[in-house]
Order: C-alpha cells, then sequence, then structure tokens
C-alpha cells in the first residue's frame, strides 16, 4: 500500500478523534427514523413489509460497509480499522430485527407458518443462511475469542462473504423484476468481492488489524 495522500491523512485525523462509541449511536438513526416515520403515519401501504425490508436493507449497508473498510485504507489511505467491530455488529444487529419483525408481525409467532413461508418463498432460505453464517462471528467477534482462536479467527470470519453474497441474493431474488437500484447492490458487493478475496485478505469487521499479537485488549 503506498503512503496515504494529504487528504487521506486530514481525514484519518479526523476519525482519530471520533471514539467507537459514537460508530454504534450513528448505527441507531436509520432505526431513529424509521420509528419517527411510523409514529408520523407514514407507515407505507403496507406497515409490515415496509419495517421489514427497510430493516433488512440497512443491514446490507453496514454489512457491505464493513467490507468496504479494508479496501479504503488499501487503495485511498484512509484508515477505518478500529471501527469495524462495531459496523459489523450493527449490521448483525439490524439482521436481527429484520427477523424479528418478519417472524413476529409477518408470521404471527406461529412455527409452522413461518415454515411455510420458507418452504413457499425459496428466497427467504438464503436469508436464514445469511444469518446462520453471522452467528458464529458475532459469538467471536470480542478480544478474548480472537486471542483464543489465533490465525483460525481470520478463516472463521471469512463466513462474512457468504453472509454478504446470500444476503444481496435473497434481496434481488425477492424482486419481481430486479430494480436499478438492485443491480447497485450487486454491483457493488461484487467490486467489494474483486478487492477483497485474495490470499491473505479477510476478516469480519471485527479487531484492529485482524488478528492481534498482544494481549492487550482492543480498546473499544
Amino acid at each position: 500500500m503506498s503512503a496515504p495522500s494529504p487528504a487521506a491523512m486530514a481525514v484519518n485525523r479526523g476519525f482519530a478523534k471520533v471514539p467507537v462509541w459514537a460508530v454504534y449511536l450513528a448505527g441507531l438513526l436509520p432505526l431513529a427514523v424509521l420509528v419517527w416515520q411510523m409514529v408520523l403515519g407514514d407507515p407505507g401501504a403496507d406497515p409490515v413489509k415496509t419495517v421489514e425490508h427497510r430493516l433488512g436493507k440497512v443491514a446490507l449497508w453496514f454489512l457491505l460497509g464493513g467490507l468496504a473498510i479494508t479496501p479504503l485504507r488499501r487503495f485511498a489511505g484512509i484508515n477505518l480499522l478500529r471501527f469495524r467491530r462495531a459496523v459489523g455488529l450493527i449490521a448483525a444487529g439490524y439482521v436481527a430485527l429484520h427477523v424479528v419483525v418478519w417472524f413476529s408481525l409477518d408470521m404471527g409467532f406461529l412455527w409452522d407458518q413461518a415454515l411455510s413461508d420458507l418452504w413457499r418463498r425459496r428466497y427467504l432460505l438464503l436469508g436464514v443462511g445469511a444469518v446462520i453464517a453471522l452467528i458464529p462471528l458475532v459469538a467471536t467477534s470480542n478480544d478474548r475469542a480472537i486471542r483464543r482462536l489465533g490465525a483460525n479467527w481470520r478463516r472463521l470470519h471469512r463466513l462474512v462473504y457468504v453472509a454478504a453474497i446470500l444476503g444481496v441474493v435473497h434481496y434481488l431474488w425477492q424482486m419481481k423484476v430486479i430494480s436499478q437500484e438492485g443491480w447497485l447492490w450487486l454491483g457493488a458487493l461484487m467490486l467489494l468481492l474483486a478487492v477483497r478475496i485474495r490470499p491473505g485478505f479477510g476478516g469480519f469487521p471485527g479487531a484492529r488489524g485482524g488478528v492481534r499479537k498482544t494481549s492487550r485488549p482492543e480498546a473499544q
């Protein structure tokens, strides 16, 4: 990686002053906007679907945003590595909300109806696959797990690619006709995969710089 440009260095100095908790706080803004819109009575034609789809889309924003952090550092010299864990956990949080809304408001907590819906709308199975891929990533996103897993942590966290691919295809498949926005999502995913999937590259939004060799936990 070449030396950062003066502009990139200025950006890095600015972000160095931003605490990680501020990223978590910013991650709540899309949820707050959605809740506010519901309170104001702007739910759309199908309120449940509106909430469900918005939460899923925000999850994709943060999931792909986490994948973009390493390429930004590599190609633009902008270092946001210390925010990767926060971005990844925010993405997982929105995925969880997306599933909760589907199961509670859409399926009415009825397992039989949920299983029938999964069978009838096969793209939901891809969403389930993305959730399953995210579970071990969230469970091992802490410093203790990073130290215990060592090099295996990087291998495990390559599941983020699986989650991102399944999530985007899940989003595209539920469209009757893929919109321009859908093609943009697919293009963004393919670009991020093209610059990230290579030997020695990888890692879910987590600890700074991947697996740490020191026992000192990363400050959050």
